[in-house]
């Protein structure tokens, strides 16, 4: 499965920046609507350095995870529409309307995309302490015990990886709710999580030193 990473940088009216006699004349705000250490928010700090150094003036990110990126998209997109205020998000803000009919913003109205960042593989990892070794084996364990795996999500993305293949393995699993996958990782690291649908950038290292599989 994939995931759109930081999928794009948004901002409260694009055509207010072409109309303005001249841009950026202040510092540029990133807002990441997932945790420090994300996949989102290493793409938004890598993109921030660039921006700076073509634009002159500080990029400055700024982290507002929870509610599966929806309170990083409302606070721009009540932000004034003049560019300086931009969000850097998933591919969960393409779902948010779905799960939040309540959503104080509209995200095809309020927010207009500005360029994707990158499109990143989404792995599903366990710990080793489990002893799953194929994912048959975390099948079976979740066939034998009903109820008793869990699972962690970090965005609405994530989540619907997740509740994909529990449905298509006919399994029960319950869902723990993390602001983002460093979070998620540290519990599947200390065992207390049993799988995760993780985007590859932050799962990679872990990956790479066996405290995932």
């Amino acid at each position: 499965m994939k995931q759109l990473a930081a999928a794009l940088l948004a901002l409260a009216s694009w055509a207010a920046i072409a109309q303005a006699p001249a841009w950026p004349v202040k510092p540029v705000h990133i807002v990441v609507s997932l945790t420090p250490g994300s996949a989102t928010d290493i793409l938004a700090r890598t993109a921030s350095e660039r921006l700076s150094a073509q634009l002159g003036q500080p990029v400055i990110v700024e982290n507002r995870p929870g509610a599966s990126t929806t309170i990083a998209a409302a606070f721009v997109a009540k932000a004034d529409p003049d560019g300086y205020t931009l969000l850097a998000t998933s591919s969960a803000h393409t779902v948010a309307p779905f799960l939040y009919p309540g959503l104080s913003y509209d995200t095809a109205r309020d927010l207009a995309g500005v360029a994707p960042l990158a499109n990143l593989p989404t792995v599903l990892v366990v710990p080793p302490s489990k002893g799953f070794r194929t994912l048959a084996d975390l099948v079976a364990a979740a066939h034998a015990k009903p109820g008793s795996i869990n699972f962690g999500s970090a965005a609405a993305s994530t989540q619907l990886n997740a509740e994909r293949f529990r449905r298509s393995a006919k399994m029960e699993a319950v869902h723990i709710p993390f602001k983002g996958a460093p979070e998620a990782l540290t519990e599947v690291v200390a065992g207390r999580l049993d799988f995760y649908f993780s985007p590859i950038a932050p799962a990679l290292p872990l990956l790479r030193e066996g405290k995932v599989l």
